[in-house]
C-alpha cells in the first residue's frame, strides 16, 4: 500500500552527497555558492563513491543522472561517472536541488559566530536554528525538492542524484514521507557524512555507501 506520492515511483534513488571542499576545510559557510571547489579529500571521496556504484551496478548501467547546478556537485559526478562509463555531459542539472541559500552570510566563516548568533548552529540535529538573513529555511527547501520530485517521478527506472548535506536530508525526508519537523518546519533525513549516498526504494530509505567525510556541522555542504 503506497502510504505517500513518492513511494510509488518505478526505480531506485541514489542520492549522494558531494565531496569535501576548499570551503569545508575553511569552516566557511557555501549554503547555494555556485562554485568551491574540491580538495583532494573530496576526489577521493568521490572515487570512492565510484567504485562502489560500479560494484553495486557494474559498467554502464541504465541510470539517469540528475545533479545541483553548484560546481561541486557536478566535480562530484564527472569522477562517479568516469567509474560507471557514463557520460557526466549528460546529467540533467537542476537549480531546485542547490544547497540552503545563505543570504548576507553567504562565504561567512563559522568562527564569527559571536554574540547573539553564537546559537545559530543546532549541534545535535545538525541543522541551524533560524534561517540567516536574507537566507532560506527548510520549508522552502522542502518545497522546490518537493517540486522537483513530482516533476520527475515518472523518470524511467534507477537514477543518482548528486547533491548537497541540509538540501539531500530533505529530499531524503521528502522521499521517504518523514514526519514534518517543527522545529524546522520540513521532513529531515538523518546526517550522513560527505561522500555518503543513500538508496531510496518504494519510500525506504536504505546506505548504499557511507563517506569518510565529517558531519555536516560547523560546516555543511
Amino acid at each position: 500500500m503506497t502510504t505517500h506520492p513518492h513511494a510509488a515511483r518505478k526505480g531506485r534513488d541514489f542520492i549522494a552527497r558531494h565531496g569535501e571542499t576548499v570551503y569545508n576545510i575553511a569552516q566557511r559557510m557555501q549554503g547555494d555558492h555556485p562554485h568551491t571547489p574540491l580538495t583532494r579529500k573530496g576526489f577521493a571521496q568521490a572515487d570512492a563513491m565510484g567504485a562502489a556504484l560500479r560494484e553495486l551496478l557494474g559498467a554502464k548501467p541504465k541510470l539517469t543522472l540528475w545533479a545541483s547546478s553548484a560546481g561541486r556537485a557536478l566535480q562530484t559526478l564527472a569522477i562517479i561517472a568516469e567509474h560507471l562509463e557514463l557520460d557526466w555531459h549528460s546529467a540533467r542539472r537542476d537549480d531546485r536541488l542547490v544547497e540552503i541559500g545563505m543570504g548576507e552570510w553567504s562565504g561567512r566563516y563559522y568562527h564569527e559566530l559571536t554574540g547573539a548568533d553564537a546559537d545559530f548552529l543546532d549541534v545535535e540535529a545538525r541543522l541551524y536554528r533560524r534561517p540567516a538573513p536574507g537566507g532560506e529555511w527548510y520549508d522552502a527547501i522542502a518545497a522546490r525538492v518537493g517540486a522537483w520530485a513530482s516533476d520527475t517521478d515518472n523518470d524511467p527506472g534507477d537514477r543518482l542524484v548528486i547533491m548537497h548535506g541540509m538540501s539531500s536530508r530533505v529530499l531524503r525526508g521528502v522521499l521517504t514521507g518523514a514526519d514534518v519537523m517543527p522545529q524546522f518546519d520540513a521532513p529531515v533525513a538523518p546526517d550522513l557524512p560527505q561522500g555518503s549516498i543513500a538508496l531510496i526504494e518504494g519510500g525506504h530509505e536504505a546506505i548504499a555507501h557511507l563517506g569518510s567525510g565529517g558531519p555536516s556541522m560547523a560546516a555543511p555542504a
